[in-house]
């Protein structure tokens, strides 16, 4: 099998499983929207949906892992691009899955902990109060600061670079790297909807632009999967 066969196969299997798996999360644990509510009723969800659950986000979690293959795959395939924006689009990749990693690996290992405290019932106030404290600074920390704020980040300056490596390279139609470079504002702009004067102004546009920018994304990663597959 070829650098740009595997290449070709793990960019559809990607987007598939991302997919996949957040389907199943949202069905199961009404997940993004799930984190707008109390602390104990999140746990309480969380609880309930015991170990199928747990499985499910650790399953989420490894799809963000499959991206660092994808990333040091994809610039050995584009070989024939300008040698530091392949350096730089590598780097960059790996440090996105490795964000995105770090903020979702909290829930099938630390919130199965925080949510069996939660639900005891000889657990004291002051107890719950503890768990609320570290639930709600996991989620600023892991997931807003680390995986949503520099996940989105390096995601999208990943496919901006991805983009201009495939504009450069003779491998497939400039296209699928203009395309890149039309969704990665969406990621950089995205990560703005927590930080400081933007969250303070209750800037949503950042926050609406996401969800539009990851189906973009997956759409291009597997035309990206399929482009290296026919000409392989």
């Amino acid at each position: 099998m070829t650098t740009q066969v595997l290449t070709g196969l793990l960019l559809l299997v990607l987007p598939v499983a991302y997919n996949l798996l957040y389907t199943l999360l949202a069905r199961s644990f009404d997940y993004p929207d799930i984190l707008r509510q109390p602390t104990d009723q999140v746990l309480d969800r969380f609880a309930a949906g015991g170990g199928r659950l747990v499985l499910i986000w650790w399953g989420f979690a490894m799809s963000a892992v499959l991206l660092a293959p994808a990333v040091v795959l994809l610039s050995a395939t584009l070989a024939d691009a300008n040698p530091p924006i392949l350096a730089l689009a590598t780097a960059t990749g790996l440090l996105a899955a490795l964000v995105q990693f770090l903020g979702l690996i909290r829930w099938p290992f630390a919130v199965p902990y925080l949510a069996r405290t939660a639900t005891d019932t000889t657990a004291t106030a002051a107890t719950r109060d503890a768990v609320e404290v570290t639930f709600q600074t996991l989620n600023r920390y892991l997931g807003v600061a680390v995986g949503e704020h520099l996940g989105y980040l390096f995601t999208g300056l990943w496919t901006a670079l991805a983009g201009i490596a495939l504009i450069q390279s003779d491998l497939l139609h400039p296209l699928f790297g203009v395309v890149g470079l039309v969704l990665a504002p969406l990621f950089v702009l995205g990560s703005l909807e927590f930080v400081g004067p933007f969250e303070v102004r209750g800037w949503k546009l950042a926050g609406t632009l996401v969800p539009f920018a990851y189906i973009g994304w997956s759409a291009w990663l597997l035309a990206l999967g399929i482009g290296l597959l026919i000409t392989a």
